[in-house]
Order: structure tokens, then sequence, then C-alpha cells
């Protein structure tokens, strides 16, 4: 059984909420060495046998059309796990 990743952020010019809160707990833990945080989405999809070139176009679509709001984020990764 083959896996897609798919990973998916914010648009650069888009506020991130989540990763500003993130940023500003890091150093309260000791980790000072991080000056920014943005979260993504990343989606495992499963196929029957090894991935193809066809079953990431796919994937490709998918995340263009389904599982990414365009308006707002940028598909940045689709490509096969390695197993």
């Amino acid at each position: 059984m083959g896996r897609i990743i798919v990973e998916v952020m914010p648009k650069p010019e888009i506020l991130d909420p989540q990763g500003k809160a993130i940023a500003g707990a890091l150093p309260h833990q000791g980790f000072t060495e991080f000056t920014d945080v943005r979260q993504g989405k990343r989606f495992e999809l499963a196929v029957d046998g090894a991935v193809t070139e066809e079953a990431l176009a796919a994937a490709r679509r998918a995340a263009e059309n389904m599982l990414s709001n365009p308006v707002i984020e940028d598909v940045v990764g689709v490509y096969a796990e390695d197993q």
C-alpha cells in the first residue's frame, strides 16, 4: 500500500493566529531559537499498490480543489511517503 502526503500552508499574507500563539509560547518553554511559526495541515492519502505519477497528479488535483482553500492557503507539497 502506498501513501501520498499533501501539505497545505496559509498564504504568507494571511494572519496565522495559531502560529502566533505557538511562537509566543515557545520561549516560555525554553525554545528561544525560533523567531516565527506558521501552522499548516498535513493529509495522508492511501492508495492500493505503489504510488504512481497518475496517483500523484490526482492527489495534486484533490489538494487544489478540496483539501485546501485556494483563497487563503497554498499547497506546498504533494509527494510519495518513503516506505
